[in-house]
């Protein structure tokens, strides 16, 4: 008998989620309580109350809360203002809605007396990881269970006759049969796992894609856009304020119109393996290439170097779960200390899946000096004498080597 009474579930209303709720009552007896995220899938998120009802969920223990501009101000800016990159490629966009997710599913629990929290990460996938860190560093004695530890329906097929054998309405199916893709959308990308991407030969059909055009079928007209950032965010476009989830809303929209932000990786997960995805990123790889940009003129040079040291780092630390660590944190504070001089606008093109920078300026915090940097007339603002002394001075350990190689 499970001494568990009522468990908080993760609940998409797809295809894994569904099988899940089903399984939970049966298996555990417990009362059920479901939480679904509106991170900005863009998809409507209704039926998963429907379908919770269809399960006898109590209307009180149904959960459907609108995450996204949270997600974007607490989670997505921050990550950027490090210039986050796992692997030179992915802007994590799936890695980054966990921490908020585990976060809610614990703030559940709490107010409804829960006993444990279930999700649907596979065995194989980093997000079991990432929940599961979440939830034990913000509630440390809380039960979790893992169905995709404990069952044995484990491959897609299977859980697609399970839900059928029981009556549960799934409308998941690929056009062209057998079992979809794995799929997470939010604000910041949508990810393609599964099918034919298992083999990483395999080129992506192009019916996949849903936020881009492929950059063959972007317009033949480049668009220009301007970026204010203040203190590393952005807080407007083209003059227009918006909060940080319209300006990812907006990024999203002219990226995909362009082109921009496919990606097909095979990058290293967690658990040792290799996997394959494919991923559509447009407005993070906008913000990332302008966040750049900004700061290459607001950003002292050591300062800009430290953090390119430390991202790769702080991009391990979020993409396998550890961005409520202390080390996180801590790293966190450095970054957004680094981000009080990193005002002002950048200019750039979109064209044909390309995103190209065209101007910046900082009317407070810009460290170019044009006085300095021209190469006409300086008026003596630079004194071409120095460069010698301090050549000299870095050469003078490679000086010493080489003299006492000549001398045997």
């Amino acid at each position: 008998m499970s001494d568990i009474k009522k468990a908080v579930l993760a609940y998409s209303g797809g295809l894994d989620t569904s099988v899940i709720l089903k399984w939970l009552q049966d298996t555990y007896k417990c009362e059920v309580v479901t939480f679904t995220a509106d991170l900005g899938q863009g998809e409507e998120l209704e039926p998963a109350r429907q379908k919770a009802l269809q399960f006898g969920i109590k209307p009180e223990n149904i959960f459907i809360d609108d995450l996204r501009e949270e997600f974007v101000r607490d989670f997505v800016f921050p990550m950027f203002r490090a210039n986050t990159v796992y692997e030179g490629e992915y802007l994590l966009g799936t890695s980054i809605a966990r921490p908020l997710i585990a976060k809610r599913l614990i703030d559940i629990v709490n107010k409804t007396g829960a006993d444990a929290i279930s999700h649907g990460a596979t065995v194989k996938g980093n997000d079991q990881v990432r929940f599961e860190l979440g939830a034990y560093a913000l509630k440390p004695g809380i039960k979790i269970i893992a169905p995709w530890r404990e069952w044995d329906l484990l491959s897609r097929e299977k859980l697609l006759a399970y839900a059928e054998k029981h009556g549960i309405p799934i409308d998941m199916k690929h056009k062209n049969g057998g079992s979809p893709y794995s799929m997470d959308a939010n604000l910041l990308h949508i990810s393609f796992e599964g099918r034919h991407l298992e083999d990483p030969a395999a080129e992506a059909e192009e019916s996949m894609w849903r936020w881009t055009v492929s950059p063959e079928n972007a317009p033949d007209a480049a668009e220009y856009l301007d970026l204010e950032f203040a203190n590393g965010d952005i807080v407007a476009l083209n003059g227009n304020k918006m909060s940080p989830a319209q300006v990812l809303t907006k990024l999203n929209e002219l990226g995909g119109k362009h082109g921009i932000g496919r990606l097909d990786l095979v990058e290293n997960r967690y658990v040792g393996m290799k996997s394959r995805g494919c991923y559509e990123t447009p407005g993070g790889t906008i913000m990332l290439k302008a966040h750049r940009a900004i700061e290459s003129i607001t950003l002292d040079r050591e300062v800009a170097h430290l953090k390119d040291d430390l991202m790769p780092r702080y991009a391990s630390m979020i993409y396998n779960g550890y961005w409520w660590s202390p080390e996180r944190k801590a790293l966190q504070t450095l970054i957004d200390h680094t981000q009080t001089c990193v005002n002002g606008w950048v200019r750039v093109k979109l064209y044909k899946g390309n995103v190209i920078v065209v101007g910046r300026d900082s009317k407070t915090d810009s460290l170019f000096d044009p006085t300095i940097a021209t190469f006409e007339d300086d008026k003596g603002a630079y004194d071409q004498k120095d460069a010698g002394g301090f050549i000299k001075l870095n050469a003078l350990r490679m000086r010493i080597a080489a003299n006492l190689k000549n001398r045997k």
